[in-house]
């Protein structure tokens, strides 16, 4: 779990002041559905770096929502598998420390879901059963292209 993540302004917040926003932002509205989804997605640099990026947002159905995010250190990767199954445990690393602190509030009732940035068309499409399988077995909803928008939106927007 990251000690820091960055708002959509770029600015510095502990995973403390995260989740402080997260529930200050469900609290304004509690009649609302919410949504909590972490993604990560990643870009291959020369001599086989990849770039993760990972995004925690927050969505109030029906009515916008807040994102946060945070570049890892680069990693070597050799495959696109390997970088695809980094991306999930990297996302679930994030999402069991955000999820742990929410549960130490009372909340509205919310969904949360681990966004993975494979799908159907593309050289993905033979990984989704295996990390779908990875996410699930860590007991959290995992959503897929074109439904995984925290990997495939807001992480690619700072990869």
């Amino acid at each position: 779990m990251p000690d820091f993540l960055f708002n959509s302004l770029g600015l510095r917040a502990t995973v403390e002041e995260v989740v402080a926003e997260i529930i200050s932002f469900m609290r304004a509205d509690e009649n609302r559905l919410y949504k909590v989804t972490i993604g990560t997605d990643s870009q291959l640099l020369s001599g086989g770096q990849a770039d993760f990026v990972t995004a925690v947002v927050v969505h109030r159905i029906g009515n916008g929502g807040k994102y946060f995010w945070r570049r890892m250190p680069k990693e070597k990767t050799h495959t696109l598998r390997q970088r695809i199954v980094r991306e999930v445990l990297i996302s679930l690393d994030v999402a069991k420390g955000v999820l742990a602190e929410l549960k130490k509030f009372d909340l509205p009732k919310f969904d949360f879901e681990i966004h993975i940035d494979v799908g159907e068309n593309g050289p993905t499409k033979q990984l989704i059963s295996d990390v779908v399988s990875l996410v699930r077995a860590n007991n959290f909803e995992a959503k897929t292209k074109p439904e995984s928008y925290a990997a495939t939106n807001v992480a690619d927007r700072h990869v």
